[in-house]
């Protein structure tokens, strides 16, 4: 079955993000930056992280994004890129273990009602808008007024990565949730 594969600019040059036209993940995403873990979660992403030059995959509900590494060149990534999904989707191959998925069917949660509110902040209104430029972000953990945050996919290692997380994502949390004080990448 063909597959109709878009390409789309991240704000992060060591990114591209691929909107595929089939769901990949019934909600959030999964990031992946070694090949051990993809080959045990994901054969879509073992498959992509065997390219040459390719340093991570996340997947989301209907978008792949492909992060290279210093030995990467997009015009050659792009094409492996490119026919690794069609090739792939188009064979209706899994995406996703069973595993994988069922370990994430269960939400976070960590007892601690500040960690809640965040996760749940993150979910409703951040993540859904940083997935748009290819990236992720989440709750680490909350300790004393500081909430350190994994920012994934094209979100990890952008240069506008400290201003969405400072000017935005920090703005709302306080906003919304007094407890927090800052916000921090680890």
């Amino acid at each position: 079955m063909p597959v109709n594969i878009q390409l789309e600019w991240t704000p992060n040059p060591s990114t591209l993000k691929y909107v595929v036209d089939r769901q990949l993940l019934p909600s959030g995403a999964l990031n992946f930056t070694s090949k051990d873990r993809a080959r045990s979660d994901s054969p879509l992403a073992a498959k992509l992280m065997d390219i040459p030059g390719v340093a991570g995959v996340m997947l989301g509900g209907t978008f792949v994004t492909v992060t290279k590494g210093d030995e990467g060149e997009w015009d050659e990534l792009n094409d492996a890129v490119m026919a690794t999904l069609d090739s792939h989707l188009g064979a209706n191959e899994p995406v996703v273990s069973e595993e994988a998925l069922a370990a994430r069917a269960t939400p976070a949660t960590s007892g601690n009602e500040v960690e809640d509110r965040i996760r749940s902040l993150l979910d409703a209104e951040i993540r859904p808008a940083v997935m748009q430029d290819g990236g992720d972000v989440l709750l680490d953990r909350f300790e004393e007024g500081v909430a350190y945050l994994q920012m994934r996919g094209s979100c990890a290692g952008c240069p506008s990565s400290t201003a969405t997380l400072k000017m935005g994502i920090e703005s709302r949390l306080r906003e919304i949730i007094p407890e927090v004080n800052e916000v921090v990448s680890v």
